[in-house]
């Protein structure tokens, strides 16, 4: 498993600080009574989450590396333990907004309490290469509940009537993909999968070969006015576009639109971090089960793109990451109208490839070794990032994975075909 380049333990200080106040800023437009509500079981509250990342370094670096380091509560750890049954007995994922208490307040007491043992021993240990490993991971899956947050946060304001907005910025910027058109990735066997010596998880692991067929992949987005005409041609009425699944959780959850798409007044409006709007057609569509995107696709007659056609076609066309990809630090909370290719920032982009192990995969030693391995079954794979994830933390490898019939993730549509 590949380790991190981090020497400089004052490097390593800011970093650790930067990240962990980056998810306290997330949090600031909140109101206290938001960080308590759980409308559904896959969202948590905000207030588990910041506890959450906090038990990851207290359980995973703290006490079994720092012999002076005293637990904040010994009863945090049945809270805030989210699925590592290595580490112990956890709280039921659907009661979390149950948890009135500990207080906002005291989460918060908590979070500091453990960046300062964190630091403290930052600065006074020369990490093993086996703590900073876990140093990383832990940041990097901070990281990722900062973008779950957003998730959550989104579903919470979303789902109240009165749609309050998250941020008052209104500006978003605003540029031209041209024409659609298509990327061809010429047959032939590729590399998969993470190189070199910086971090990565160990489900981007190991390199092996892929044969692909001569193809080529959309050179940008579906839009919100291209998925408008899916559905007034009868998209979810329609069972012949749909898995047969697909159309089983059309019907029983009486879909008939994407995530947060409300019809008022005669017209589609959609629920942003901004507040309810008018819908923008030419933005990308947003909140997309796979279902969705599955069905769209055959109804436009291509097909979903599979993970290692993703990968290819992402680093022939930008093998560095473009400085104008919609990442959470631009502070957009959004989609934009994508410039360039697209294929970083702004919406996650549905494949067709299960999650599934690469060859030569070994899972972690330990707690950690639940960290993706165990998850590899029913979901499917997710490439580029959002809006909601920070730059320093995609890469051309990087899988992220939900369940088929999922929406409430920045997730969107990317066609593709055989030539």
């Amino acid at each position: 498993m590949a380790l991190p380049t981090i020497t400089n333990q004052e490097l390593l200080v800011e970093r650790f600080r930067s990240i962990r106040d980056f998810s306290l800023k997330l949090c600031k437009p909140l109101e206290k009574e938001d960080y308590v509500v759980q409308p559904t079981m896959d969202v948590s509250p905000p207030k588990w989450h910041l506890a959450h990342t906090t038990w990851f370094f207290e359980t995973f670096l703290l006490s079994p590396f720092s012999k002076d380091f005293k637990p904040f509560n010994k009863d945090y750890a049945l809270l805030f333990n989210s699925y590592y049954i290595a580490a112990g007995e956890r709280w039921v994922r659907s009661e979390r907004g149950a948890l009135t208490r500990p207080t906002v307040d005291e989460v918060l007491e908590y979070r500091n309490y453990v960046d300062q043992a964190c630091i403290e021993y930052l600065v006074n240990h020369q990490l093993s290469d086996r703590e900073k490993y876990i140093l990383e991971v832990g940041l990097n899956h901070e990281q990722q509940h900062q973008e779950l947050l957003l998730y959550d946060i989104k579903y919470i304001l979303g789902h109240n009537p009165l749609f309050p907005a998250y941020t008052d910025v209104k500006t978003k910027p605003t540029s031209s993909v041209g024409a659609a058109g298509w990327i061809e990735v010429s047959e032939g066997i590729y590399e998969i999968g993470h190189q070199g010596e910086s971090f990565c998880y160990d489900n981007e692991t190991g390199i092996h070969k892929v044969y692909l067929h001569d193809m080529e992949i959309a050179n940008q987005l579906v839009t919100n006015g291209e998925y408008l005409e899916f559905m007034q041609d009868g998209g979810y009425t329609s069972h012949q576009y749909w898995l047969s699944e697909g159309w089983d959780w059309v019907n029983r959850e009486q879909r008939k639109a994407p995530l947060y798409w409300i019809r008022e007044d005669d017209a589609w409006h959609h629920y942003t971090l901004h507040g309810l709007q008018p819908l923008d057609k030419d933005l990308p569509v947003a909140h997309i089960s796979y279902y969705e995107a599955e069905a769209f696709a055959t109804w436009k007659g291509y097909r979903l793109p599979t993970e290692f056609e993703w990968e290819v076609a992402a680093r022939l066309t930008e093998p560095d990451i473009p400085e104008y990809s919609n990442f959470v630090e631009d502070g957009l909370f959004g989609e934009r109208v994508g410039q360039g290719y697209d294929f970083f920032g702004n919406l996650w982009e549905w494949t067709s490839s299960p999650y599934r192990p690469y060859p030569y995969f070994k899972p972690d030693e330990g707690a950690l070794g639940e960290y993706n391995g165990k998850f590899m079954i029913n979901q499917m794979v997710l490439r580029g990032g959002s809006y909601g994830t920070s730059r320093s933390h995609i890469r051309h490898t990087y899988r992220n994975f939900f369940h088929p019939h999922l929406q409430w993730m920045f997730s969107g549509i990317r066609l593709a075909r055989y030539k």
